[in-house]
C-alpha cells in the first residue's frame, strides 16, 4: 500500500510538472507563441486584450516635440547575479542598490537588465541587433524601463564583463565575476522618446513608462553570437499597435549623471 501511494504521488508530480511546462510561454511558432500568450494563463490576458502594449515602432516624424526634462541617472553599482530566465539573459541588482532614475520627481530603483535579440522596439521600421532593457521600480511598485539599442560594430566592455559569467542553461544563476559599469552600456547622448506601454513578456502588465534612448550603442559580432548561442532563438515580441498613444520626444540629449 505504501509503495502504491509513493508511485501515485510520483505520477501526480510528473503530471503536474508536465502541465506547468506545457502551459509555459515562448517565441516559437505554435500554441505558446506570442500570439497565444493571452490564452495560456488567465494572468496573461493583457497580452491579448491590452490596448497599451509594447513594443512599438517609433516614427520620429510623428512624435510630440513639446520637450521633456533631462534624465537624472545614478548608476554606481554593478549587477550581482546573471541568469538565464524567461527566454533571455538577465542581470539582477542587489536589493539595496543605490542605482536610480528620477522620472516625474520620483526615484525608480534599478532592479534588472534584460537582453533581446533582435531589438523589440523599432525606429522607423528598423530592428537593431540587440536591445537592452533596464527595469526600474519605485516604492509603490510602478515600473520604468529604459531601452538601449545596439548595432554590430566595436565590442562593448560592459557586455564583455557580463558575458564572462554566462549561465550555462535555462534557470541557472551565476555570480557576476567581473564588475560591470552600467554607464558603459549607455550612450553619452541621452536624447530619448517616452511613451506609456507594457511589459513585453507575460503577464504584459500595462502602465509601464518606456524611455527609449535614441543613440545606439555597439557590440561585436562575437558578443552577439555568444548571446544567440545561449538563448538559442530570437526573443523579441512582435510589434504592437500604437492605438492612438502619443510618443513624446525629448529633443535634447542633455542628462545629469551622478557618480
Amino acid at each position: 500500500m505504501y509503495l502504491i501511494r509513493v508511485r501515485t504521488t510520483l505520477l501526480l508530480a510528473c503530471i503536474m510538472s508536465f502541465s506547468v511546462q506545457a502551459s509555459s510561454w515562448g517565441y516559437s511558432i505554435g500554441d505558446t507563441s506570442p500570439e497565444h500568450w493571452g490564452e495560456i494563463n488567465n494572468e496573461y490576458k493583457s497580452c491579448q486584450t491590452g490596448v497599451n502594449q509594447s513594443p512599438i515602432n517609433i516614427q520620429p516624424t510623428d512624435t510630440s516635440k513639446l520637450g521633456l526634462p533631462i534624465l537624472t541617472m545614478q548608476y554606481t553599482d554593478s549587477p550581482v547575479r546573471f541568469q538565464s530566465i524567461n527566454h533571455t539573459l538577465q542581470a539582477t541588482m542587489n536589493s539595496y542598490t543605490p542605482d536610480t532614475l528620477n522620472i516625474d520627481n520620483q526615484l525608480y530603483y534599478l532592479k534588472q537588465l534584460d537582453f533581446h535579440a533582435p531589438s523589440e522596439h523599432t525606429i522607423e521600421g528598423k530592428h537593431y541587433a540587440m536591445e537592452l532593457q533596464l527595469l526600474h521600480k519605485n516604492q509603490q511598485g510602478d515600473t520604468v524601463i529604459v531601452a538601449v539599442m545596439f548595432d554590430v560594430d566595436e565590442p562593448n566592455q560592459a557586455i564583455k564583463n557580463l558575458w564572462e559569467s554566462f549561465p550555462t542553461m535555462e534557470g541557472s544563476n551565476m555570480p557576476i565575476f567581473s564588475p560591470v559599469n552600467i554607464n558603459q552600456l549607455l550612450p553619452d547622448n541621452k536624447a530619448y522618446w517616452r511613451y506609456s506601454g507594457s511589459l513585453t513578456i507575460p503577464p504584459c502588465s500595462e502602465n509601464v513608462i518606456w524611455i527609449v534612448l535614441k543613440t545606439p550603442m555597439s557590440l561585436s559580432t562575437e558578443q552577439l553570437e555568444n548571446f544567440r548561442y545561449i538563448v538559442g532563438h530570437m526573443n523579441n515580441r512582435p510589434l504592437q499597435p500604437l492605438n492612438g498613444r502619443e510618443v513624446e520626444d525629448s529633443q535634447s540629449g542633455n542628462t545629469e549623471i551622478l557618480y
